[in-house]
């Protein structure tokens, strides 16, 4: 093989597919699966970094994402709340003895 020939059969390769990033989803709108591949199925495209990321705290709602908050709830030492021992949040005690008020609070994040 000489170099035109070599250059020839490089000129006649297919292009490859367009690259695509696809999040298939069920009819909730809940995500299934992250790929690259033709699947069969419901999706959508995203970009990559999102498909990088690949976050299942997001639901499809009417053919966009839509990331959705993450909250934890956690119990904390607080101003007002349940009287608790001061060394043991398990046992709840009376207003009257020495104690720790708790209460849950809610953290957001993204």
């Amino acid at each position: 093989m000489n170099a035109e020939e070599f250059w020839a059969i490089l000129h006649a390769m297919p292009e490859p597919p367009p690259v695509s990033w696809r999040l298939y989803y069920n009819a909730s709108g809940e995500p299934i699966i992250y790929s690259m591949e033709d699947l069969p199925g419901t999706y959508i495209d995203v970009d990559a970094e999102t498909y990088a990321r690949a976050p299942f705290n997001v639901r499809v709602q009417a053919g966009r994402l839509i990331e959705l908050k993450s909250a934890v709830r956690k119990l904390a030492p607080a101003d007002s709340g349940t009287p608790c021992h001061p060394n043991n949040v398990a046992i709840v005690v009376p207003l009257t003895e020495p104690h720790q008020p708790w209460s849950m609070k809610t953290h957001e994040f993204d």
